[in-house]
């Protein structure tokens, strides 16, 4: 088992934050990407709860990126995703209710070189599942997830957290838009952009919406998000987009895209009623609607330059684009 960069520091800021006594077991759960830290259970003796999952993030020393994007600006890029992560937890994730359920932040506490940020264990709270393929509850559970998050956020202003989110936002991408080969899409990449930053139905959107990111309840109808990093302002069609991009392949995109849609919109009207919105749900659908292949092509914008022969690009997602590129011409 790799050895866990826990020290003592770190082991006396998650007993000072939990008021246990000790910390009984460590169990990796695990390595930040790019070796940046780690994700570690502890189990806890006489705590507050019995367990907590703490993300401990520990500057590494500059090294080989798996893929090459060993960069200054993409070490930048990585430390500013961690303080976003501290100011979500600290300022954004409490106005989360049980519709899109977070993980509940416990502390959170900076060194100079070092970020510790101690969670609750969704584990311990009903949300132990995790899974690689999903079935049709599990995906329409996310979907619905996605929808309560966007209508919980809708208009507000992105303070402490990206301005616009997603880990591949144009203007924090460049490299790959260098790297890209289809001069077309080169072209049109600030014109998509524009577009999704400008319309006017603006969220928080998750930023990093996989299926990976999702832990489930044994029945798989309920279900709670971890990871922001890049939580920030948006329209909502980037996650969706996104998410359905981590779970679905070429064909059943394309079988499923209507069905998926209309369930997501649906579960965002019942979420902007049991929260009062004053929003013109027409208005809000149609435009989302329109932007969801546009927010597929900006995806599959970055996934093109940064990994050519990744599984996602297939013909769904460059009918889309090649349509989306025609559109905005």
């Amino acid at each position: 088992m790799k050895k866990l960069l826990m020290n003592d520091k770190v082991e006396q800021i998650i007993l000072a934050a939990t008021g246990a006594r000790a910390i009984r077991q460590r169990q990796m759960v695990q390595s930040l990407w790019s070796g940046y830290g780690e994700i570690v259970r502890c189990q806890l003796v006489r705590g507050t709860a019995a367990s907590v999952i703490v993300k401990h993030v520990s500057l590494p020393q500059p090294s080989a990126h798996p893929r090459g994007w060993n960069t200054d600006r993409s070490h930048q890029r990585k430390l500013r995703s961690y303080q976003v992560e501290t100011a979500w937890y600290e300022k954004w994730a409490q106005q989360c209710g049980e519709s899109c359920r977070v993980p509940r932040c416990l502390h959170v506490e900076k060194l100079d070189d070092e970020l510790v940020i101690v969670l609750e264990d969704l584990d311990s709270c009903g949300f132990a599942e995790r899974v690689t393929s999903v079935s049709e509850v599990e995906m329409l559970a996310c979907l619905s997830w996605l929808a309560h998050f966007h209508a919980t956020f809708l208009g507000v202003n992105p303070a402490g957290l990206w301005p616009v989110g997603t880990y591949w936002h144009l203007e924090t991408r460049p490299d790959e838009l260098d790297q890209l080969d289809c001069e077309q899409l080169k072209m049109m990449a600030p014109v998509i952009d524009d577009k999704l930053n400008n319309c006017v139905y603006q969220t928080l959107v998750h930023g990093d919406a996989k299926l990976a990111n999702f832990c489930f309840s044994p029945s798989g109808r309920e279900v709670a998000a971890v990871d922001f990093q890049y939580v920030g302002g948006g329209c909502g069609m980037k996650d969706v987009a996104y998410f359905i991009s981590s779970c679905l392949h070429e064909d059943e995109c394309e079988r499923y895209e209507s069905e998926l849609l209309d369930f997501y919109f649906t579960e965002l009207r019942k979420a902007l009623i049991e929260l009062a919105s004053s929003v013109d749900a027409d208005a809000l659908e149609a435009e989302w609607r329109s932007l969801y292949p546009v927010a597929w092509t900006d995806f599959y914008r970055f996934l093109k330059g940064w990994s050519p022969g990744h599984w996602k690009i297939h013909r769904y997602s460059e009918r889309l684009a090649r349509q989306v590129m025609d559109d905005l011409k």
